[in-house]
C-alpha cells in the first residue's frame, strides 16, 4: 500500500522512522475495520498515482487471457474491477475486512466479493487459472500458510501475481537523509536491520495505526518454493512518473525500486 504523498505507505509520513507500537492479532484486524475509509478515499478511484501508472497497468497486462481469477487481500476491490474490465470471465476478492467487503459490494463492478482469510481460502484445489496478491502480504502474520492456501487453490500452470512493497528499500528504519555534514552535501536511502524479520503497529497518519510485517526477501522466495510455486521473473520497476514528479526531495528517486513483483507458476 502506498501512501497519499506518493511514498509507500510505510514511509508514507515519516521518510526516516514510523512510530511503531507492539501488535496483537485483534489489535491488526480492528486496525483494518476502523481505517477501511481511510484506504478507500485515499488510495482508489485514482487517488493513488503508482497504483495508477504502475501496479494497476501492470496487473492488467499479465493477468490478460486468464478466465478465472483470485484476488487475495481485495480490499475494496479495485484491482478486480480491473481485471473484469480486462476480459476475465470470473474474478473473486476475498478479504478478511468486513468494512471492505461492505464498500467492494456497494462498488460493484462484475467481480464477486467474499469475506475471508488468506491462509483459509474457501475454495476447492484447482479451483483458479491465476492468483494475484497485491500489496496484502506486508500485512499478513501467517505468511506461510496464506502461500500455502494459494498454491492449493490454482491449477497446474497457473499464475501467482505476487505484488510487494520492496523488502529491501522498505525495510523498518530505513528512509531518505538529507545529510549536510558531508563535504559536499548527499542524499542517499538508508537501510534498516534487513534481516530481522518483525511485525508492528506503525503510525502512517495521525491516529492511523496499521500492521506491518518486515520480513528478508528470502522468507518470500522460499516460502512460494515450499508450496510448489516457481519463480519466473522478477521485476524491479523505476517509480511512475507521477511519483518522481512529486519526490524531487528524494534525489536520485528514479535509481531506487520502491515495488517487487514476482510471478510464480504452479507446478503440476
Amino acid at each position: 500500500m502506498h501512501g497519499k504523498d506518493g511514498t509507500t505507505l510505510r514511509h508514507a509520513f515519516c521518510l526516516e522512522t514510523c512510530h511503531a507500537v507492539s501488535v496483537t492479532k485483534e489489535k491488526a484486524e480492528d486496525s483494518w475495520e476502523q481505517h477501511a475509509e481511510w484506504w478507500q478515499e485515499g488510495f482508489t478511484e485514482g487517488a493513488d498515482e503508482e497504483y495508477e501508472e504502475q501496479i494497476i497497468p501492470l496487473a492488467r497486462d499479465l493477468l490478460t487471457g486468464y478466465k478465472k481469477i483470485l484476488d487475495v487481500g481485495t480490499g475494496e476491490g479495485q484491482i478486480s474491477r480491473v481485471l473484469v474490465e480486462s476480459g476475465a470471465e470470473t474474478v473473486i476478492g476475498v478479504d478478511p475486512t468486513h468494512n471492505q467487503i461492505l464498500e467492494a459490494n456497494r462498488r460493484g463492478g462484475g467481480p464477486v466479493y467474499l469475506r475471508g482469510k488468506s491462509e483459509q481460502l474457501p475454495f476447492n484445489e484447482s479451483s483458479f487459472d491465476a492468483a494475484i496478491a497485491c500489496l496484502v502480504f506486508e500485512h499478513i502474520e501467517a505468511m506461510d500458510s496464506a502461500i500455502e492456501e494459494i498454491a492449493r487453490i490454482l491449477k497446474p500452470d497457473a499464475k501467482f501475481l505476487f505484488f510487494l512493497n520492496h523488502p529491501l528499500v522498505q525495510t523498518p528504519g530505513s528512509g531518505w537523509i538529507d545529510d549536510q555534514i558531508l563535504d559536499p552535501p548527499e542524499k542517499y536511502w538508508r537501510i534498516g536491520p534487513y534481516l530481522t524479520e518483525v511485525m508492528e503497529m506503525e503510525e502512517v497518519d495521525n491516529g492511523v495505526f496499521l500492521p506491518f510485517v518486515h520480513r528478508p526477501l528470502s522468507r518470500y522466495v522460499n516460502a512460494l518454493s515450499s508450496a510448489g510455486l516457481v519463480i519466473n521473473s522478477m521485476h524491479e520497476p523505476s517509480p511512475p512518473e507521477g511519483f518522481l514528479k512529486r519526490s524531487l526531495q528524494f534525489g536520485d528517486a528514479a535509481l531506487i525500486p520502491r515495488l517487487l513483483l514476482i510471478e510464480a507458476v504452479r507446478v503440476a
